[in-house]
C-alpha cells in the first residue's frame, strides 16, 4: 500500500515547493486537483505539462491521478438538462484524461457533487441515464491513454447521485468497461450503516483508489476516525492502489497536517 497527499490544501503554494513538502512529509505519491492547475487544462501546454510531472518525480513523487475534476471551468455538468453542456462536460472528461496520462497518472476520482445529479435539473432517472451516458462516452479515451475512472460516492449533504457504495458499485457494473471503477471515501463511508472496512471487503474487487480523511472533515488521526480496522481490510483485500489523504478542513498548517496524518498511518499499520 502506498500513500499520496492531495494538493489543494497547499493552497496557491509554487508546484514544486508543494512537491518538496508533500515528500519530506513521508508520503509516495501526490494527486492533483486540476483546477489548482489552470482555469481548463486545456490550456496546459505539452512543456508546462513535462515540467510538472518532472518536478514531482525529482522530488521523489508519483503523480497519482486527479480529483476534483469538474470545479472549473464553470458550467460543467454530466446531468444537465442541455445536450450541449452534457457534450462539452464529456469533451472536458476526455481533456482530462489526456492530462491526467501527461503527468504519469492513472486514475481520475470523480467526486464533483455539484456537476452531478439533480443539480443540473434531471430527475433522478434523467441524472442516472446521463450520467452512465456520459462516462461511456469517455471509456475509449480513457482505454487508450490506461487511465481509470473512479466514481466517488458521497453523502447527502454533498449531493443527491450515488450516495453509497452500493449505488457506486451499481454504476460501475452497469457501464462494466475495466476502465471505470470504483473509488471510496473515508468520511463518506463512514456515513453510511455498514462500517468503512465492511465496505472495502464486500466492493474490493471493484475498487481502484481510495481517499483517507476523518469524519469530521480532517486528516486521518485528527478526530475519531479508528483507520486501523480501515487499513486491515484493505491489506486483507490485497489492496494495492494508493490511500491518498484528502482534509478538508484544516486546524493547523499544511505541512504539519501532511506529517501527522502520514504518522497516524503508520501507527495504525504497525498496530
Amino acid at each position: 500500500m502506498r500513500f499520496a497527499f492531495c494538493n489543494e490544501g497547499f493552497q496557491d503554494r509554487p508546484w514544486r515547493a508543494v512537491c518538496a513538502a508533500i515528500a519530506q512529509a513521508g508520503y509516495e505519491g501526490v494527486e492533483i486537483a486540476p483546477f489548482t492547475m489552470a482555469e481548463t487544462v486545456e490550456g496546459i501546454s505539452g512543456p508546462a505539462r513535462a515540467e510538472i510531472r518532472q518536478a514531482a518525480e525529482e522530488a521523489g513523487l508519483e503523480i497519482v491521478g486527479l480529483h476534483w475534476l469538474l470545479v472549473k471551468p464553470e458550467g460543467l455538468h454530466i446531468g444537465h438538462t442541455e445536450a450541449a453542456v452534457r457534450a462539452r462536460t464529456r469533451d472536458y472528461l476526455c481533456q482530462l484524461t489526456d492530462f491526467c496520462a501527461d503527468l504519469g497518472g492513472r486514475v481520475m476520482v470523480f467526486g464533483s457533487p455539484r456537476q452531478r445529479g439533480g443539480s443540473g435539473g434531471a430527475t433522478p432517472q434523467q441524472a442516472w441515464q446521463w450520467a452512465a451516458e456520459m462516462f461511456s462516452g469517455v471509456l475509449a479515451n480513457l482505454e487508450a491513454r490506461g487511465v481509470t475512472l473512479c466514481i466517488e460516492p458521497l453523502t447527502g449533504a454533498e449531493t443527491d447521485f450515488v450516495l453509497t457504495a452500493a449505488e457506486g458499485r451499481r454504476l460501475v457494473e452497469q457501464i462494466n468497461h475495466p476502465s471505470f471503477r470504483l473509488m471510496l471515501d473515508v468520511k463518506a463511508m463512514a456515513s453510511e450503516e455498514q462500517a468503512p472496512a465492511e465496505l472495502i471487503r464486500q466492493h474490493a474487487d471493484l475498487l481502484a483508489h481510495v481517499h483517507a480523511n476523518d469524519a469530521n472533515q480532517q486528516a486521518p488521526g485528527f478526530g475519531d476516525t479508528d483507520f486501523r480496522p480501515i487499513l486491515a481490510a484493505l491489506r486483507e483485500v490485497s489492496y494495492q492502489g494508493y490511500l491518498s489523504v484528502e482534509p478538508f478542513q484544516f486546524p493547523t498548517d499544511i505541512e504539519t497536517i501532511a506529517r501527522r496524518a502520514r504518522r497516524y498511518l503508520d501507527e495504525c499499520l504497525a498496530a
